[in-house]
């Protein structure tokens, strides 16, 4: 049923296409999944209005290049810092502080007071930023910007005088520099997130998928669920009814109108 489905749907995904392509912000992510006995991955580009899934053999920058959303993208990147996405040079990036505060509870648990330091900061600069209706003033921004920075060369120098040499801390710390500029976007964009949540909601639901169901026969059956569930979480994110909105598509009705219709 579900790749019978995929003819009648499939079309719908250009139109879903062409909506992220014009969004300001664009959150990418992507999740392993096992088809026909192979390690596979599906890849997310999603808003909040709108999710497109797309398995792939690859994880990096084939994959993302073959489904062909991110070569065209031109706005606002959000991701957790994997090296194929700043590759697309054509876009901004900035980067998920969710992932960066997981690492640091890691180092953290380590004794590596510096950690807490910056955990606080973020969480800080995160309120500070909803505080003021979602991006600081250009001097208040600069001024978190300076924290930020001392925190982190008070963190480097510590780390470079320890011995053993902490490899993985001094690498976050060097990433967070040498980074800086897409770490701290959210300060002054009012478009671009605090994290990446909404890439790992939207993926949730293929290792719920996975772990209920199994995995997938072919690619076939893989291709036709990412479809079915871009259009039900599009759906859902619109507040649309997903059984009437699907009947309509599946009479051959087009996303962009079952969407617009009150």
């Amino acid at each position: 049923m579900v790749k019978r489905g995929r003819e009648a749907l499939e079309s719908n995904m250009d139109i879903i296409e062409d909506a992220l392509l014009e969004s300001n912000i664009l959150h990418v992510d992507e999740t392993s999944l096992r088809i026909n006995g192979k390690l596979a991955w599906v890849h997310v580009a999603c808003t909040s209005r709108y999710t497109y899934l797309a398995p792939h053999a690859s994880r990096g920058k084939k994959a993302t290049d073959d489904i062909g959303i991110l070569p065209r993208y031109e706005g606002t990147m959000m991701h957790d810092a994997f090296g194929t996405y700043p590759k697309y040079t054509h876009a901004t990036h900035a980067l998920c502080h969710a992932h960066h505060l997981r690492e640091l509870k890691g180092f953290i648990e380590q004794g590596h007071t510096w950690a807490m330091r910056m955990t606080t900061f973020l969480l800080a600069a995160k309120q500070a930023v909803k505080a003021h209706h979602g991006a600081l003033s250009e001097e208040e921004a600069r001024r978190w910007e300076r924290v930020y920075d001392r925190i982190l060369e008070r963190a480097q120098h510590r780390l470079e005088a320890k011995t053993p040499l902490p490899k993985k801390a001094l690498a976050f710390v060097r990433r967070l520099q040498k980074r800086k500029e897409e770490a701290l976007r959210f300060l002054r964009e009012v478009h671009v997130p605090f994290d990446n949540n909404q890439a790992e909601r939207d993926l949730r639901m293929v290792k719920v998928k996975e772990n209920i169901s199994g995995t997938f026969r072919d690619e076939t059956f893989a291709q036709s669920f990412c479809i079915a569930r871009s259009i039900v979480s599009t759906l859902t994110k619109h507040q649309k009814n997903v059984w009437d909105s699907l009947c309509l598509l599946l009479a051959g009705e087009t996303i962009d109108r079952v969407l617009s219709a009150t």
